[in-house]
């Protein structure tokens, strides 16, 4: 595996690529793509969070079969977002040599005035290996500030050299903090899988889905 390590100035691109890939199997299984617009997860059911004195990290997955749970309307908008930047995004990612990134939306929130952030020592580990962004694209405009005010937000799509492994485990670093609660989130996000597969199934036959797996 090879981790580029690229200048500060180079990551930055004023875009934002939030990553459904529309292809894939459509069904309830944990690797699958599952179809849109039945879910009823919120953003912060699939978000980890790190928090130092100064800042508090928020990191979300942008994988299909994560994003598709969401309920339509959180799901409609990181659509949206994807076929307004994607040729933005793209030529970020072939500069890196890689077809297929694995994305993630980091926010950065100020715990106090004048807080200061440095994006790119947040990293991943997953299966024994350390991922660094490849790319961050920034799309709140004093993201390259590193600077915050009390209650200011800044956000980002980071982007990693492979999908994340959103149906194991894996952990967030960032400012000697760390959120290894992903393993924790799977039991919900199998439970949805299973509800979404379901509703699915029922509007293909015209009848109502009687939810059985709350």
């Amino acid at each position: 595996m090879r981790v580029l390590d690229r200048a500060w100035s180079l990551l930055l691109v004023p875009a934002v690529f939030l990553g459904a890939r529309a292809a894939g199997a459509q069904g309830g299984g944990a690797g699958t793509i599952p179809p849109s617009g039945y879910g009823s997860l919120t953003q912060d059911d699939i978000a980890l969070r790190m928090r130092t004195p100064d800042i508090e990290v928020r990191f979300i997955p942008l994988d299909p079969r994560i994003t598709r749970l969401l309920a339509r309307d959180s799901w409609e908008s990181l659509r949206s977002v994807v076929e307004s930047r994607r040729a933005s995004i793209d030529s970020v990612a072939n500069a890196s040599g890689v077809s297929r990134p694995g994305l993630a939306l980091v926010t950065f929130f100020a715990q106090r005035a004048n807080a200061r952030f440095d994006p790119q020592t947040l990293t991943v580990l997953a299966r024994s290996r350390e991922f660094r962004p490849l790319g961050i694209v920034p799309f709140s405009g004093r993201f390259t500030s590193q600077q915050l005010d009390v209650r200011e937000q800044v956000s980002a799509v980071y982007l990693f050299e492979e999908d994340l492994p959103v149906n194991d485990s894996f952990t967030v670093f960032y400012g000697g903090q760390t959120s290894d609660d992903w393993q924790g989130k799977q039991r919900v996000l199998d439970r949805e899988r299973a509800r979404v597969a379901l509703r699915a199934r029922s509007d293909a036959r015209g009848t109502p889905a009687a939810d059985s797996t709350r």
